[in-house]
C-alpha cells in the first residue's frame, strides 16, 4: 500500500510539473521539442517505480540457443522495428517522433533494467509515452521472453541479420504498391506513374 501512495504521488508530482512546463515553456507541450533534463530524469524514475517487485526480480525461463536468436529477430522486425529500428537505435521517422523519443536500447538506459523489468515493459506498456503493451499479459509469454534475449544481444547483430530483418520489416501501403508495379513493369504490363499530388503524410 505505501509503495502504491509512493506511486501516485509521483505521478501527482509529473502532472504538476508538466502544467508548470506547459505554462513556462513558449512551445507548451508540444512533442517538437526535446524534453528538459528534468523531464527525462522523472521518466525514468517513473518507469523505474511501475514495475512491481515481482516483475522486476523474475527470470528468464527461456534458454538461449541459435534458434531462439532468430525467431526473436523475426519477431522484432516484424513487430518492433518501426519504432525502434531493427537495430535498437529508435532512429526511425516514427520513433524520433514520440515524446519522450524512443531510446537507443544499445545502450545502458535499457541494458542496465533487469531482465524482468524489460519483460515487464513489452507486456504491459509504459503509460504517458508512445510505448503500448504487448502480448498476451502476465509472465509466461515466451515469445516476450525471447524478446528480452534479443535486447540483451542487440550489438552482436551482423550486417547480414540486419539485412534480413530489413525484408521481414512491414511495408507501407506505397512500398506494397511500388512493388506490385515494378513486377507489373517487368511482366510487360503499363504502369501508370504515381500522382505528383499524392501526399505522403500520416
Amino acid at each position: 500500500m505505501r509503495t502504491r501512495h509512493f506511486v501516485l504521488f509521483g505521478a501527482f508530482a509529473a502532472f504538476v510539473l508538466l502544467a508548470a512546463v506547459a505554462v513556462w515553456r513558449p512551445s507548451g507541450l508540444s512533442t517538437r521539442v526535446q524534453p528538459t533534463a528534468i523531464e527525462r530524469v522523472l521518466a525514468r524514475a517513473t518507469r523505474r517505480w511501475a514495475v512491481p517487485r515481482d516483475g522486476r526480480n523474475a527470470t528468464n525461463p527461456v534458454s538461449f540457443s541459435p534458434e531462439v536468436w532468430a525467431e526473436s529477430r523475426a519477431h522484432f522486425a516484424d513487430h518492433c522495428a518501426t519504432c525502434h529500428g531493427n537495430d535498437g537505435s529508435g532512429r526511425t521517422e516514427m520513433g524520433q517522433r514520440f515524446y519522450p523519443q524512443v531510446p537507443d536500447m544499445r545502450l545502458e538506459e535499457t541494458q542496465e533494467l533487469t531482465d524482468g523489468e524489460l519483460y515487464w515493459i513489452i507486456e504491459n506498456g509504459v503509460r504517458l509515452t508512445g510505448m503500448p503493451a504487448w502480448g498476451p499479459g502476465g509472465g509466461a509469454d515466451l515469445d516476450t521472453w525471447k524478446l528480452v534475449h534479443f535486447i540483451r544481444r542487440l550489438k552482436d547483430l551482423t550486417p547480414e541479420q540486419l539485412g534480413e530483418m530489413k525484408a521481414l520489416n512491414p511495408k507501407s501501403p506505397e512500398e506494397t504498391r511500388e512493388e506490385l508495379d515494378d513486377q507489373r513493369f517487368l511482366a510487360g504490363e503499363s504502369v501508370e506513374p504515381a500522382s505528383s499530388g499524392e501526399s505522403h503524410h500520416h
